[in-house]
């Protein structure tokens, strides 16, 4: 439940974020979203990066549509494939 929840907050961001880029704010809010969703976009991407350079070659693979899923919702879709794939002891 958390982790739906969770993920309905980042599809809530990804909205705010771009629709600066649609329809700008006015001029100093401007720059401050565009900050943030650069910063997002580098966060999301390094950190599907270090998950893809951290699984062994034998493990288990990411698909792309996994792959997209944890860029756009980050640690809580990693979460979720986490508790999918490998189960707490």
């Amino acid at each position: 439940m958390w982790l739906n929840l969770g993920r309905l907050l980042m599809v809530f961001v990804w909205a705010f974020l771009l629709l600066n880029i649609v329809h700008p704010f006015p001029k100093p809010l401007t720059y401050f979203v565009n900050v943030a969703l650069i910063f997002m976009v580098l966060m999301h991407g390094l950190q599907l990066v270090l998950l893809k350079a951290t699984q062994p070659k034998d493990g288990v693979r990411l698909s792309r549509v996994t792959q997209i899923k944890i860029f756009f919702f980050g640690v809580f879709e990693l979460l979720a494939w986490q508790k999918k794939h490998y189960p707490p002891r």
